[in-house]
C-alpha cells in the first residue's frame, strides 16, 4: 500500500513547519553574564533599536542571603535604574509537605508609576540546592513614542521549602528609550547563576 504525502494548502509538512518557525522569529544570543558573589548583574549594552523584543533568561540564580527577593530595574538614559513603572503581579504556591497551596494577586509588590525596583520573586532560599529560574521579555525598548512593556515569569525554590511561581507584567511609564537593565536581590549578593540576553527579530 502506498501513502501519499499529506499537504495543507499545497504545502508539504516540512514547508509548513519551516514557515511556523519563521513566524516565531529568530532568537540571537547577545550576551551572557555569570554571577560570582555579585551585588548585581547589569546589562548596559546591546539594548537598542536592533531588535523589537529582548529576552532575559535567568538560570539557577542562587542568593547569598536566605529568603530574599529577586528584582529588576530599568535605565532610561540616566545612570540610575529608576525608570518609573506600573505593574501587576500574581503568585502561585505549593509546599513540599503538600499542606498548603495558594493562587493570589500579589499586591504587595505591584507598582503604580513608581521608580523602585520591581520584585520578580518573593523569598528565594539560599540552601545548597535552592535557586530561581525564569524569563523576562522587554518590548521595543528604544521606542520614543510608546511606553515600554515587559512580562516576566519566574519560578523559585522558596525559603519555606515550597515551589512558588510568579507572573509579573507592566510597563515603564516613559517615552525615553530604555538602554539598561539591572538585576539584583533585595538583600545580599547574587552568589551564583547565569543570565542570558537574546534579541528576537521577525516576530
Amino acid at each position: 500500500m502506498t501513502f501519499g504525502l499529506v499537504k495543507h494548502n499545497n504545502n508539504s509538512i516540512s514547508a509548513i513547519t519551516s514557515a511556523g518557525q519563521l513566524a516565531q522569529g529568530k532568537m540571537t544570543l547577545l550576551q551572557t553574564q555569570t554571577a560570582s558573589s555579585s551585588s548585581s548583574i547589569d546589562f548596559t549594552s546591546n539594548i537598542d533599536s536592533t531588535y523589537p523584543i529582548y529576552v532575559f533568561k535567568f538560570i539557577n540564580i542562587h542568593p547569598a542571603t536566605n529568603d530574599t527577593g529577586f528584582m529588576v530595574g530599568f535605565r532610561d538614559g540616566s545612570t540610575a535604574y529608576d525608570a518609573s513603572k506600573t505593574t501587576t503581579a500574581f503568585r502561585s504556591f505549593h509546599d513540599e509537605a503538600n499542606s498548603s497551596t495558594n493562587l493570589t494577586y500579589y499586591g504587595s509588590v505591584d507598582q503604580a508609576n513608581a521608580t523602585g525596583f520591581q520584585y520578580l520573586t518573593g523569598g528565594t532560599g539560599n540552601g545548597n540546592d535552592e535557586c530561581l529560574s525564569g524569563i523576562l521579555h522587554l518590548f521595543e525598548p528604544s521606542s520614543t513614542t510608546f511606553v515600554k512593556h515587559f512580562i516576566a515569569r519566574t519560578q523559585e525554590y522558596n525559603a519555606g521549602d515550597a515551589s512558588q511561581e510568579y507572573y509579573m507584567a507592566g510597563y515603564c511609564n516613559t517615552t525615553t528609550a530604555i538602554d539598561g537593565v539591572q538585576f539584583k536581590f533585595s538583600s545580599g549578593n547574587i552568589d551564583s547563576g547565569t543570565i542570558k540576553l537574546y534579541g528576537i527579530k521577525g516576530s
